[in-house]
């Protein structure tokens, strides 16, 4: 049986690892910043830990993806 191709997403690996690392860094900061910081400033990475994680998923998604023939 043969298997069909994989489609490719819109990252590449070396990209694909640094958006990995980013949402570590910034979703280990924002518990860290909200104990430290006076203000609601802190809540600006969450939202970037959630655009990257959505980024991450958009393309985790297309690489699922049967390539069209």
């Amino acid at each position: 049986m043969r298997r069909s191709p994989q489609a490719i997403g819109f990252l590449t690996a070396r990209q694909r690892k640094l958006a990995w690392l980013g949402f570590m860094l910034v979703a280990c900061q924002a518990p860290v910043a909200a104990k430290v910081l006076p203000d609601a400033s802190w809540l600006f990475s969450i939202v970037v830990a959630l655009t990257v994680a959505t980024v991450i998923m958009a393309d985790d998604s297309m690489r699922r993806r049967p390539a069209a023939e």
